[in-house]
C-alpha cells in the first residue's frame, strides 16, 4: 500500500509554489496555461493523498480547476485557519516557499475533507452575488452621506449615484432570476426554499450561490459550516457563554436579515422565538437560535424535496 502523500500549494498572481511532505525542496510554476499543465503533471506523478491551498480572492481558481479536471484531490481551506496553524508551529516568517510548506504540514496534520468543487454556473452566480453585495454596500454609504451633505451640488450628485446603483442592483437581480429559471435544478431548489415564509429571492439565491452544500449535510454540519452553531467557551470549572463565530460571514449576514422577517411571518420561527423569550434568553441569543432553525429548515426541505406546506411538523 503506497504511503500517503500530502501536498501544499501557495498561490500568487503569477506563480504557484509546490511543497511535498518528505521532499527537501519546493518547486515553482507559472500560472500560465503551460505552467498549470506542468504543475498538474508534477502532481500526478506523486499520486497525492490531498492537495491543500488557500482561498486567495480568486487567484486559486485556475489552479483548482486544473486539478479538478485532472481528477486530483484538491481542497481549498480558510487562510485564517492556516495562519493560526502556522503560529502554533512558531512560523513567524512568511515567504511563498514557507507558506507552501505550512500548507503541506496543515494537510498532513489536519487532513481536511475534500468537498465537491463549485461548477462554473455556481461560481458565476457567486460572483454576481458578490458584485450585488458591493453595490448594496455602496448604496448604504451614499445614503449616509446624503444625511450630512450641505451643498446642493453634493446632494444632487449623491442622488444621481444612488439612482444609478438602484438600477444596477435591479439589473443584477433580473440577471440572477433569469439564470435560476433557466436551470431545472436551480429552479426547483429556488421554489422549495421560497415556499418557506421569511425566505425571499435574496436569501434563496445566496444559499444557491454561496452554500451549494445545503441539503447535502446534516443539521449540525450545516450550522457549523455557516457559523451559527454555538461554540463552547469552557475552562476548568468556568463555563463561558456560548457564541457563534467563523463560518461563511456573507451567508450569515443575509440569513440574519431574513430571520428578522421569519420571526414575524413564519409561524414555526415565531413560536420558537416566543418560547426562547419566555425562557429569559437574551435578544441576540434568540436571533442566533432562530437563524440556526431557519437554516436547518432550508436544509431539511432541500434534503427531503418537500415544500414548506408539505413538511412534517417533526422535521421543521
Amino acid at each position: 500500500m503506497p504511503l500517503p502523500c500530502w501536498i501544499g500549494l501557495d498561490i500568487a498572481k503569477d506563480t504557484v509554489v509546490l511543497a511535498v511532505a518528505g521532499e527537501a525542496h519546493t518547486a515553482t510554476f507559472p500560472t500560465s496555461p503551460e505552467g498549470l499543465l506542468a504543475l498538474v503533471t508534477a502532481l500526478r506523478a506523486r499520486h497525492p493523498t490531498r492537495i491543500v491551498l488557500e482561498a486567495t480572492g480568486g487567484y486559486e481558481r485556475p489552479c483548482v480547476a486544473a486539478c479538478v479536471v485532472a481528477g486530483l484531490p484538491v481542497v481549498v481551506v480558510n487562510p485564517r485557519h492556516v495562519r493560526a496553524f502556522a503560529q502554533a508551529l512558531g512560523r513567524s516568517a512568511k515567504t511563498d516557499a514557507i507558506d507552501a510548506r505550512v500548507l503541506c504540514a496543515f494537510a498532513r496534520a489536519i487532513r481536511p475533507a475534500a468537498r465537491p468543487p463549485k461548477d462554473a454556473d455556481t461560481r458565476e452566480l457567486a460572483d454576481i452575488l458578490a458584485r450585488r453585495r458591493q453595490l448594496v454596500d455602496m448604496r448604504v454609504q451614499e445614503l449616509q452621506r446624503q444625511h450630512t451633505a450641505t451643498s446642493r451640488a453634493m446632494r444632487k450628485s449623491l442622488a444621481e449615484h444612488v439612482a444609478w446603483l438602484d438600477k444596477r442592483i435591479e439589473r443584477l437581480d433580473e440577471d440572477m432570476g433569469q439564470r435560476l429559471r433557466e436551470s431545472d435544478v436551480w429552479r426547483a431548489k429556488d421554489d422549495l426554499m421560497q415556499s418557506i415564509p421569511g425566505v425571499g429571492p435574496v436569501l434563496s439565491r445566496t444559499m444557491l450561490g454561496l452554500c451549494p452544500e445545503l441539503g447535502e449535510l446534516n443539521r449540525r454540519e450545516i450550522a457549523k459550516l455557516i457559523g451559527v452553531a454555538p461554540l463552547a467557551n469552557d475552562s476548568g470549572k468556568h463555563r463561558g457563554r456560548r457564541r457563534i463565530w467563523g463560518g461563511r460571514a456573507d451567508v450569515r449576514r443575509v440569513l440574519y436579515m431574513a430571520t428578522q422577517a421569519a420571526i414575524r411571518h413564519n409561524p414555526d420561527i415565531t413560536a420558537f422565538a416566543q418560547r426562547l423569550k419566555a425562557a429569559g434568553k437574551l435578544p441576540k441569543v434568540v436571533i442566533a437560535a432562530c437563524m440556526r432553525k431557519l437554516l436547518i429548515i432550508m436544509n431539511t426541505i432541500l434534503k427531503t424535496r418537500q415544500a414548506w406546506h408539505a413538511l412534517p411538523p417533526a422535521q421543521a
